[in-house]
Parts: structure tokens; sequence; C-alpha cells
């Protein structure tokens, strides 16, 4: 029960990430607001635990943002965490491609939203004691190969932002962090391609079997993964830990395939297998 007694406000609480942190946070005895686009998605986690809050956001829009945050704090009397979580794929086209509207509507999404939740929850979170903001980022952040190149771009905005707004807020005693998921099983591959529905449930399927393939960690990742990583951040046990982002990847960062699978040779191991063969043929 490390969040008895505090207000949590959560960003895309219908589904994946975003529903598992509400559930946990609210087991965990937080009063929740679980807020998303998808309104009827968020009634249907708040009655899965006490004390859940759905509330319809459009994260594209500042003063929805706003709003969100001052009825958590009118009805709280303050916010004690922020998780800014909501998100899509955005556009998916490389950068010789992408237009304008395109690149706008993702940067709006997955990086001003952030901003944004930063900027409206802080006056209701300074000197409260524990005050923590983490923000979802992802691996995608450490380099390009993970993702289309918007979403890349902006979710490593996100990691420079929960830095400098580290900087801006400790005086407050606001702590802001940012979480790293890696390959999470969630909707959000299958969502950002518009896939039809009679090919949602084998598109899943497939992306399970791929994602427990993907990393040294040899399962899919989960929802709750990354929900735990954040509860950690916002709890005591972090309380000297700000500026920073964990990563939570199963270790699909760590190197390239056949430093951890030995079923892929890499260079050295191409070359010493054609100095044996060379040896091998010689009288």
């Amino acid at each position: 029960m490390r969040f008895t007694g505090k207000c949590v406000v959560i960003t895309g609480a219908a589904s994946g990430i975003g529903r598992a942190a509400t559930l946990l946070f609210a087991r965990e005895g937080a009063t929740v607001f679980a807020a998303d686009l998808d309104l009827e998605g968020a009634k249907a986690v708040s009655l899965l635990a006490e004390n859940i809050v759905p509330v319809a956001c459009d994260v594209c829009d500042p003063a929805q943002i706003k709003a969100l945050m001052d009825q958590a704090a009118t009805q709280c009397g303050g916010i004690d965490a922020v998780f800014n979580n909501a998100g899509a794929g955005g556009a998916r086209e490389p950068i010789d491609e992408i237009e304008p509207g395109g690149w706008d509507f993702t940067f709006n999404l997955l990086m001003r939203s952030v901003a944004m939740g930063i900027r409206y929850a802080a006056p209701h979170m300074k000197h409260r004691k524990g005050a923590a903001i983490v923000n979802t980022s992802s691996v995608a952040a450490v380099g390009p190969g993970y993702s289309p190149t918007a979403y890349a771009v902006a979710k490593a905005g996100v990691l420079h932002l929960t830095k400098c707004a580290a900087t801006d807020l400790a005086q407050y005693g606001i702590r802001v962090n940012a979480v790293q998921p890696g390959f999470i099983n969630t909707n959000i591959f299958t969502a950002s391609m518009e896939m039809p529905a009679e090919l949602v449930d084998q598109a899943k399927a497939v992306i399970l079997q791929m994602s427990s393939q993907a990393q040294p960690v040899s399962r899919p990742g989960q929802p709750d993964d990354i929900a735990n990583a954040v509860a950690f951040l916002c709890s005591d046990a972090a309380s000297f830990v700000t500026g920073t982002s964990l990563i939570v990847d199963g270790g699909i960062t760590v190197g390239p395939r056949h430093s951890w699978d030995p079923e892929a040779p890499g260079l050295f191991d191409a070359l010493q297998a054609m100095a044996e063969a060379a040896g091998a043929g010689q009288p």
C-alpha cells in the first residue's frame, strides 16, 4: 500500500501500460484519475478497482490536459504523482516522405502532451512530500531501428524534456523521471496500423511470438513490467532518483543479437569458422 492517500493522474489509462499502471496504483491505495480519449475504456477500467475516476481527455488539446489536472487537484486537494503515458505510433513515413501535418501530429501527441502534462500538474504538486512525475519514452529514443522516425525523435525529446523539467522543478521538491519500454505486448502496433478487425487477433499472435524472441529475456514484455517500474519511480524508494530514465526492455538494447544469442554468429565467429575451414583443407 505504497500510495495510500495519494492522488495520481495517469493518461492513456484505458489500455496497455496505462491500464496496468492504473490498476497497480489503485490496488496500492491511490485515488487514480484514469484519463483517456476512450472514456468508455477508462470507465471499464474503473470497474476493476476502487478509487479510480475515469476522465475523458485528448492529450493533443492542452486545455483538456489542464482541465484534467485541475479536476484531480480540486477533488483531492493536490496531486502527488503523474504518469504522462498517452500515445500511439504516430506518422509512419520515413523522413523523405513525411508531411508536416504528420510530423506535427506525432509531436503533439507524444512530446507536447508530456510537456503540457508537466506544465499543468506542477502547480498542484509543489512542496507535496514525495511528489513525482514519470514520462513514457521508449527504447526508440536510443537509436534508429525500433520505430518510425517521427516517433523515435519525439521519444528522444521526452528524455531531454525529463532532464530539463527535473532541474526546473527540483526547487519545489518534485522529481521527474522517464521510463523506456522495449517490445511490450500491447495494442499500439495494431492500432497504429489501422488494421482490419479480422486480422487483429492474427497479428497479435505474431507479435506475441516475435516479442518472445526479440531480446535476451526470452518472454514477451508485459504492461505490468512497465507499471512496476513506474510505481517504483513514484515511490519513496526512489526518493533520490530524478532527471533520469529507467530502461525496461528485457535487454533488447544491450547489443547486437550475436552478443547474447548463440545461434546468431557475429563477425568474429564467421572469421573463426573461415580460419578453421581453411586449416582443415591443408594437407
